[in-house]
């Protein structure tokens, strides 16, 4: 593995679910590819633009972060459907269920014949994946990007980390966080914990969005840790002589807060010893080889070998050369 460049960082079902939903493309057989396709595609074009030294696809495990759900039981419950942008559905809904599956895992299938390192551990988000991978000790001087629309990521950004958003077509650091929204990347998970994430089930304090926690608590917005002691502090000397709403909120649901935050913070990842141990006897010995001729056997069976991946090719080549 080189001793520095730049690491590519994806939250992979983010990128999975993106293309699953908008690319109709179908197999010569007729059955939806948009996903297996689109994500080859998707990859390809970041490569491009970012010219990554090592990538590394992070997989949501089975059963989502069994952490966060004893902390919360309904945590992501109640979503709803995923709606396809589609003028035909020619799969009944069981047979849909099959194929996403089947195209999650070919996915798997043709990243283990790339250069990339995969990981995916049951009971674990992808997000405390990317979390510990961005906050690794080789990896701290190397320019990171983390692949996701997810602004859960936005405390992870720092001097060297940036947030590709493909959805939004942007890029966002710190500075554009914190001209964005008034709130310093730090503070942001605290942030979030008084707002809640409707998508994420957590309810949020009650009458607090991102703009209001702005406008109470302005030392959201400095790079100093924000701490449980400060600002339950800041909401007694402020009712001292007001009675806003928002700062009763914060005394009287502080173990709502915290709760939240336990949740919603990556500073320290949900992960188990064995899947750190996992990571790091990875990463002393990655398999960054590239088996091309496998590739293109699994495209023309699964009926896009004639998609141009001539640029994604050239890079994956120049990954095995750097790291021989």
């Amino acid at each position: 593995m080189k001793q520095e460049g730049r690491v590519l960082i994806i939250d992979q079902l983010n990128l999975f679910f993106r293309n699953y939903i908008v690319n109709p493309s179908l197999s010569l057989h007729g059955f939806p590819i948009g996903a297996l396709r689109g994500c080859i595609q998707s990859l390809q074009k970041i490569a491009r633009e970012t010219k990554p030294d090592m990538i590394v696809i992070c997989w949501d495990g089975e059963g989502g972060s069994k952490k966060r759900k004893l902390l919360k039981k309904d945590y992501k419950a109640g979503r709803k459907p995923i709606r396809l942008n589609r003028s035909v559905r020619n799969l009944t809904e069981q047979e849909e269920i099959e194929n996403k599956v089947w195209q999650q895992m070919r996915l798997v299938e043709y990243y283990n014949d790339l250069p990339v390192v995969q990981f995916m551990f049951r009971g674990t988000e992808a997000d405390d994946i990317i979390a510990h991978v961005a906050q690794l000790p080789q990896f701290k001087k190397w320019p990171k990007v983390i692949v996701s629309s997810d602004k859960g990521f936005f405390p992870l950004l720092d001097e060297n980390t940036v947030l590709l958003r493909p959805v939004q077509k942007e890029v966002l650091n710190r500075h554009k966080i914190l001209e964005r929204f008034g709130i310093h990347p730090t503070n942001f998970a605290m942030a979030r914990a008084m707002a809640g994430d409707k998508s994420d089930n957590i309810e949020g304090l009650g009458g607090i969005g991102l703009k209001t926690a702005v406008k109470r608590f302005p030392m959201l917005s400095g790079s100093d840790p924000v701490t449980f002691d400060v600002l339950t502090g800041h909401c007694k000397e402020q009712l001292e002589e007001s009675s806003i709403r928002a700062y009763h909120n914060v005394l009287e649901k502080e173990e709502v807060l915290r709760r939240n935050y336990q949740m919603m913070q990556l500073y320290a990842p949900m992960l188990s010893i064995s899947a750190k141990k996992t990571i790091k006897e990875t990463f002393a010995n990655p398999d960054l080889s590239f088996n091309q001729t496998n590739m293109l056997t699994m495209m023309m069976q699964d009926g896009f070998g004639e998609v141009n991946f001539s640029d994604l090719y050239a890079h994956c080549n120049k990954i095995c050369l750097d790291n021989k």
